[in-house]
């Protein structure tokens, strides 16, 4: 067994082992509500695959309860744990996967009342699950588009994902050869920006968020160039794209 998975077992055994009388009752949780929410707050940080999110700078949730799923652990049991993270995120070991370092730091109650239990429901429905959400909760989440953005009058706009997920809302791009400016909005509470590279060219635009728009300005020739986030794990999470110059 690779060394990371092996950590990434036995830190959520630990916490399997220590939630004993942390169990929640599903009373109705809205789950819809909590995957919104998972991803505008929490999926910058943490792998969940039936929510679209890909942040690397927290543990990947679906490998972390991967083990603990196939054992036969209830879903309350994972609610309690995933409740109890967002509450008192101190308390628990958070450990890489892959590297068995220590991962950033959880913030302390990113959700507290019926948001945290709607999102803890959601997390305990979703972890380490195959296939895919359907129907209205199949609809939330980060959508990654195969659009294309193309310029016009030397501008491109290339808006983030609006609900925080590591994505843009175009996944490539095209513009004539020339002045050209990119736009990035980011109607999200998470952290981006707009960064493009290739060619000769490395420019990074400010970080913004809550409708903050983010822009680059570059004279670009025909070729391939790279947008992205280069905001610490933004990219390695997915959230690139590629600009064809013709």
């Amino acid at each position: 067994m690779p060394k990371g998975r092996g950590l990434a077992i036995a830190a959520a055994a630990a916490l399997l082992v220590g939630a004993s009388g942390c169990e929640l009752k599903d009373d109705g949780d809205n789950l819809v509500a909590g995957k919104q929410n998972f991803v505008a707050k929490c999926g910058s940080c943490h792998i969940l695959k039936r929510a679209g999110t890909t942040g690397v700078s927290g543990p990947n949730l679906d490998e972390a309860f991967q083990r603990a799923r196939a054992d036969g652990f209830g879903q309350s049991t994972f609610e309690g744990i995933v409740y109890g993270q967002i509450l008192h995120p101190n308390s628990y070991s958070q450990i890489d996967p892959n590297t068995g370092k220590p991962t950033a730091k959880m913030p302390g109650k990113l959700f507290t009342g019926e948001d945290a239990q709607d999102v803890a429901a959601y997390v305990a429905s979703a972890v380490s699950k195959p296939g895919e959400d359907k129907g209205q909760l199949g609809a939330a989440g980060v959508k990654r588009s195969n659009e294309v953005a193309k310029a016009e009058g030397g501008k491109l706009a290339i808006p983030a994902d609006p609900g925080g997920g590591l994505a843009y809302q175009f996944g490539s791009a095209e513009a004539p050869a020339g002045a050209l400016e990119i736009d990035s909005e980011n109607k999200s509470s998470v952290d981006h920006n707009i960064a493009l590279e290739g060619s000769g060219v490395n420019e990074e635009g400010e970080v913004v968020k809550n409708g903050g728009v983010s822009k680059v300005s570059a004279d670009v020739k025909a070729g391939e160039y790279t947008f992205f986030c280069s905001v610490p794990g933004h990219r390695e999470g997915g959230m690139e794209g590629k600009l064809t110059v013709k």
